[in-house]
């Protein structure tokens, strides 16, 4: 007898966690032995980089990275003081802050992204075809807008105070 509905998708969910894991552990040790920085930063670096104005609120990059409020902000902190982000308050709302890509945070992008392609062709693009690819997307879309909804993280909206 096949296994049942949900636990077909009990397996996927598990072999998606080890590969997630897999891929991550990865590109951080790739990244770090090329000298660049780490998968965290790198996280928290292309999320502003993708961001409009390529700045978030400090609550939305925490939501759109794997940090907590308080994780965040003390990633933030280290950041800013490496120059690879700023951290700028709001001139309407005093409690709101962002956080900033620097020209630095930008270099140190372009610098590991040829290190983090290669690790994500190799152990991950290879691994289906371009139908399977589509596939796999529309799938994590689907996830996301039911978790999130269709804008995920504020990415594509101005920020404001």
């Amino acid at each position: 007898m096949p296994p049942s509905r949900s636990r077909n998708q009990q397996i996927a969910w598990r072999i998606f966690l080890n590969a997630h894991a897999l891929i991550t552990k990865r590109v951080d040790a790739a990244l770090v032995a090329a000298g660049c920085i780490s998968y965290d930063t790198y996280d928290v670096l292309i999320t502003l980089s993708e961001a409009r104005g390529h700045r978030l609120r400090m609550s939305e990059l925490a939501e759109a990275t794997f940090f907590s409020n308080s994780g965040i902000s003390r990633r933030v902190n280290r950041l800013e003081k490496e120059g690879l982000l700023r951290r700028e308050g709001c001139e309407n709302d005093g409690r709101v802050f962002y956080a900033a890509l620097t020209e630095s945070g930008k270099a140190a992008l372009k610098h590991a992204w040829p290190v983090y392609r290669e690790v994500i062709e190799e152990d991950f693009a290879k691994a289906m075809s371009s139908d399977e690819a589509r596939a796999l997307s529309r799938t994590l879309k689907k996830i996301l807008a039911r978790l999130e909804g269709p804008v995920s993280g504020g990415m594509t909206e101005e920020p404001t105070c």
